[in-house]
């Protein structure tokens, strides 16, 4: 199983860092107090910007899967990222609940599996899996 789970990734350090980048800026950026957050009064801005921030997850994850593993089943791996990036985004979520000033919030979350989905359909169009 660990072979499987490492014959996924190539080379684990090299491509699996980027994602690891990203994920690392959600967790810190969720760290952060309710009222440390100075967003510019734009209406729905936190949406887009947590749609952008898993689109950007979603990418980063893609890259980290073998172009093999890519090629071979692109349906699957594509489902395979987009459920990966809503898993994490229920537990930034859930994270959040214990951040002072913080809360869940499904609409973040519906954005988050937005923005993943928006990024492997781009993919996914740009392999010809239309």
């Amino acid at each position: 199983m660990k072979d499987r789970l490492i014959g996924l990734f190539w080379p684990p350090t090299l491509h699996l860092l980027p994602m690891i980048l990203v994920m690392g800026t959600i967790f810190f950026l969720s760290q952060q107090p309710g009222d440390s957050l100075d967003l510019p009064d734009i209406p729905d801005l936190d949406k887009f910007l947590h749609a952008s921030v898993y689109g950007v997850l979603a990418a980063t994850t893609l890259f980290a899967i073998k172009p093999n593993r890519r090629r071979a089943n692109p349906v699957r791996v594509g489902l395979s990222v987009i459920l990966f990036c809503i898993l994490y985004g229920i537990s930034d979520e859930l994270h959040q609940a214990f951040v002072p000033g913080r809360m869940p919030d499904i609409l973040d979350l519906l954005a988050d599996a937005t923005g993943a989905v928006l990024i492997v359909a781009a993919w996914l169009w740009s392999t010809g899996e239309r």
